[in-house]
């Protein structure tokens, strides 16, 4: 006789699609496209999206727009606890009664921030990981703001527009390679894991979502401090099909200075900017930058 194997224990309770729309009623909640609201109502993907999130157990997730707490959930299910920034007050002040609702144990994990995520400067725990479904309109700016402020934050895995997870995982010499490809490179390396259906959100988007996931590493070793770096790339993407040369003739103060400071960081003057990495680019502002 053999021993048989114990039960596996089923999975705890996510918000479904009924739960949702009747937590919106009860709050008188309509999405905004303002806002960027697109609640997901499916608890499979929220599964999913901590599975890749890789959470370890002693963690602190910094979430970004809970919302109604789909996600909350299950990250509370994976983490130490949750800091969620949430700009909309009625949703900020609805989000710990849903958690002591749906995870009495865990509510006092839960700490959450009425604030804009773009704005927000100090947090109640120091989080360690990022874990979000970013409004696609601010969703590149939120990251970037909030790696530049934490540095606590080691990895993370953000639900974005599927167009912007292929760009913020770009490669240079890749078509969709750019400024937000490049920016964040400078705080580590980012991969697209995967791609979210739009059946799963209410209201649907017109676009299918895409998964960004990143391991911070340190910065490029140079004299330039990041607003110097990102000055450079700034001006050579904002006219894409210029030369380098031609293209930073503003930022270096004449095409000579431009030529001039690319040839000192090992640059050709006549290559574009979209095949260039993060180092280059480093290179290129600390060779422009007077000492």
């Amino acid at each position: 006789m053999t021993d048989s194997a114990p039960d596996a224990r089923p999975p705890a309770p996510l918000l479904g699609a009924a739960d949702i729309r009747a937590l919106a009623g009860e709050l008188d909640v309509r999405p905004t496209k303002t806002l960027g609201q697109n609640f997901v109502i499916d608890g499979n993907t929220i599964r999913r999206i901590v599975e890749a999130a890789k959470v370890d157990p002693a963690e602190t997730v910094l979430e970004v727009g809970p919302g109604l707490g789909s996600l909350t959930l299950g990250l509370l299910d994976a983490a130490a606890r949750v800091v969620a920034v949430e700009i909309d007050p009625v949703l900020a002040g609805r989000l710990p009664e849903t958690v002591r609702a749906w995870r009495p144990e865990r509510a006092d994990d839960l700490h959450v921030v009425q604030a804009d995520a773009m704005r927000v400067t100090e947090l109640p725990a120091e989080p360690t990981a990022l874990v979000a479904n970013l409004p696609y309109n601010v969703a590149v700016p939120v990251v970037l703001h909030l790696l530049a402020t934490f540095g606590s934050l080691r990895h993370g895995l953000v639900m974005v527009q599927d167009e912007v997870a292929d760009r913020m995982a770009a490669r240079p010499g890749s078509r969709t390679y750019g400024v937000p490809s490049v920016k964040a490179a400078w705080y580590g390396t980012m991969r697209k894991a995967g791609v979210i259906g739009m059946n799963v959100f209410w209201p649907a988007p017109r676009i299918s979502s895409g998964l960004v996931a990143f391991e911070r590493t340190a910065p490029p070793q140079t004299s330039a401090s990041r607003e110097e770096v990102f000055a450079v790339i700034d001006a050579a993407f904002a006219q894409r099909r210029k030369t380098l040369r031609a293209a930073l003739a503003g930022w270096a103060g004449s095409p000579a200075a431009a030529e001039a400071a690319l040839r000192a960081a090992g640059v050709d003057p006549s290559a574009r900017g979209e095949v260039l990495d993060i180092h280059a680019f480093a290179r290129i502002a600390e060779a422009g930058t007077p000492s």
